[in-house]
């Protein structure tokens, strides 16, 4: 057999010599490319220690709204009606309050991860326990009702119609729709970091995302009075325990290994330059 051989030019020298001189993208290179395209773009609006909790909180949400409905399908449901319930008017008008009660939602967790790293874990774990609870109620109290066969007439009624036919009438108790409301409310009530002005104008939405679950029969008081005092305690619970450090320490271990450079790293070497080393959990 004869080999082929090819003679080597000074262009092939020149690529040999450029690849050599290309820097290699290493692991740790990734993540700081990572770490900087991500605080120039997405990080402007939820902090880097807060991306991964964030985006938990609404997935936690609807794994709990969507996984009991599929596995309660088959049982009783449990039809708490009061006779107050039925002197409330239907007007599908206030559909339009209950679904922009997501932007609401969206606009405030923002709101809330720029509040601090503590303050945004604390609130965190009384989300995540508040959706655990609304899990435990759908599981041993299903519920449900009946609503009008007639949503009403122009958009309004289009748009109920739309909600009635991907909303089963199902895990009503306690409402997630006045819960996390009331969640984004209470959770900026006395920061003095927000806007008296948005914060008042939040309480003020939360109480018509609460009167509009009324009005669209999408849900009867005792739904809504057991979402309030659900968010007040588990928002309470977060606040006053220290079992936001381990969920904290969960998803810093997530952080570090996405972008590199642990954040809580970075905490203490902000407070050498400051005097002082306050100790984090390992």
């Amino acid at each position: 057999r004869t080999m082929k051989f090819r003679r080597i030019t000074e262009a092939d020298r020149g690529r040999n010599r450029t690849m050599s001189n290309r820097p290699v993208r290493t692991a740790s290179n990734r993540k700081k490319i990572r770490r900087e395209r991500y605080d120039k773009s997405i990080g402007k609006w939820i902090p880097r220690y807060a991306i991964f909790s964030v985006i938990f909180c609404f997935v936690f949400n609807s794994l709990i709204y969507s996984g009991t409905q599929f596995l309660m399908r088959n049982a009783k449901h449990y039809d708490l009606t009061l006779w107050i319930d039925r002197q409330i008017p239907y007007e599908p008008d206030w559909i339009w309050i209950y679904l922009g009660c997501f932007a609401f939602w969206a606009i405030n967790y923002v709101l809330i991860t720029g509040l601090g790293k503590e303050e945004w874990y604390r609130f965190a774990v009384g989300d995540y326990l508040s959706r655990i609870i609304c899990g435990v109620f759908f599981v041993i109290l299903p519920t449900t009702n009946i609503r009008p066969s007639e949503v009403g007439t122009g958009l309004s009624g289009v748009l109920m119609s739309f909600m009635q036919g991907i909303d089963a009438p199902t895990n009503l108790f306690p409402s997630i729709h006045c819960l996390v409301s009331w969640f984004c409310f209470a959770a900026i009530r006395g920061n003095d970091k927000i806007p008296k002005w948005y914060r008042v104008l939040s309480g003020v939405f939360a109480v018509l995302v609460c009167a509009s679950t009324q009005f669209t029969k999408q849900h009867y008081l005792i739904d809504v009075l057991g979402a309030v005092v659900i968010s007040e305690g588990c928002l309470y619970f977060g606040r006053h325990t220290e079992c936001y450090q381990l969920v904290q320490h969960i998803f810093e271990r997530l952080d570090h290994k996405i972008f590199g450079e642990s954040e809580v790293i970075t905490e203490m070497l902000l407070q050498s330059h400051m005097g002082f080393i306050q100790l984090l959990p390992a």
